[in-house]
């Protein structure tokens, strides 16, 4: 359910699970996680290109999926130390420890857990059509996969807080005007061969040394946040108010369906 391709010193990864919009199963975490950790190891790597295949970057997490199998919660948000990055985050932040440029390729649908994956990226390549969304709230939960730490050198706080708390998607402009799109375009494919192109004729050394100055520059208390996004995952998934909003969420999900299946 995830792709890796090398082609030309650049590597390729696509989220595939295109029949459910990309969204995130548990086997998606793990194999990401993976991967991640294959492109480290390669020294020929240039590059990465995030996107997701068919028409959607990504819905975001399949919750029902995910939930009906408690033990994949505890090992999502599992972790040794309270600021590690358990497996939700290093899908997101894992992008960033990379010292390679890493470039979200967006269309359609971007989604929640789809949504903190792009923000991980150092750039977001997105069409004028797409639609953004930070959604756990609309499942009564909180963005928890290490996207509060690259959000606050994105966005102002309140556009930061009112994205997350309504959870519903804004269009590719607003997305633009509020920081989170870094080219927005009717071409992805075109200004992600250029905006590649730029960054193959750079330095390798000097890419990297621009990115990890930058990443010090923009993150604060990384190691706090992260076990505050944790902390606060938990206990929501043990609240009451959590399992009546997932319910809620889902009917309203069985509706969309249902009426796209007419259209």
């Amino acid at each position: 359910m995830i792709k890796l391709e090398i082609k030309q010193h650049v590597a390729w990864v696509y989220l595939a699970r295109p029949e459910k919009q990309n969204a995130l199963s548990f086997d998606m975490f793990v194999e990401l996680s993976r991967v991640i950790k294959k492109i480290k190891r390669d020294p020929r790597l240039r590059a990465v290109v995030i996107s997701g295949e068919g028409e959607h970057f990504c819905s975001g997490l399949d919750v029902a999926a995910v939930m009906k199998k408690p033990s994949n919660i505890m090992k999502l948000l599992f972790k040794w130390l309270p600021g590690n990055q358990n497996l939700a985050q290093k899908v997101v932040l894992g992008w960033q420890d990379l010292s390679i440029p890493v470039i979200a390729k967006i269309s359609g649908h971007c989604f929640g857990g789809g949504m903190q994956i792009a923000l991980g990226a150092d750039y977001r390549i997105v069409d004028k059509h797409a639609k953004l969304a930070i959604m756990e709230a609309r499942w009564g939960l909180c963005p928890d996969m290490g996207a509060n730490v690259v959000l606050a050198g994105l966005m102002k706080r309140d556009q930061a807080l009112w994205l997350a708390s309504h959870a519903g998607p804004v269009s590719a402009e607003d997305a633009k005007d509020y920081g989170l799109v870094t080219q927005l375009t009717d071409d992805v494919d075109k200004h992600t061969a250029a905006m590649l192109e730029t960054l193959m004729a750079r330095s390798p050394d000097t890419l990297a040394a621009i990115k990890r100055l930058t990443q010090q520059s923009y993150r604060s208390q990384q190691r706090k946040i992260l076990a505050k996004e944790t902390w606060s995952q938990i206990r929501l998934l043990m609240n009451p108010n959590t399992k009546k909003a997932i319910a809620k969420a889902k009917g309203a999900d069985d509706i969309e369906f249902n009426n796209a299946k007419s259209w």
